[in-house]
């Protein structure tokens, strides 16, 4: 079986030493996998849809983060 292929937002910059959350697709497909970049052995296993409501959720407000600071990707 493959290793996934780890992305980082291009928020994080390019420095090697900064924290951020990176996701892949985990093999076979239809799952999505989170970690923390410090952090790399514990990993989360998502729905796509459930990411995209989580993500649509933070954007409109629902837990106290103003829509304004958080970035809007082409979905």
């Amino acid at each position: 079986m493959s290793e996934p292929m780890w992305q980082k937002s291009s928020f994080s910059g390019d420095d090697a030493n900064r924290d951020c959350v990176e996701v892949a697709t985990a093999p076979g497909g239809g799952t999505l996998l989170l970690r923390e970049s410090d952090a790399p052995d514990a990993v989360l296993r998502t729905a796509p849809a459930s990411l995209r409501a989580l993500l649509g959720a933070a954007r409109s407000g629902l837990f106290g983060t103003p829509a304004a600071c958080v970035s809007r990707s082409s979905d």
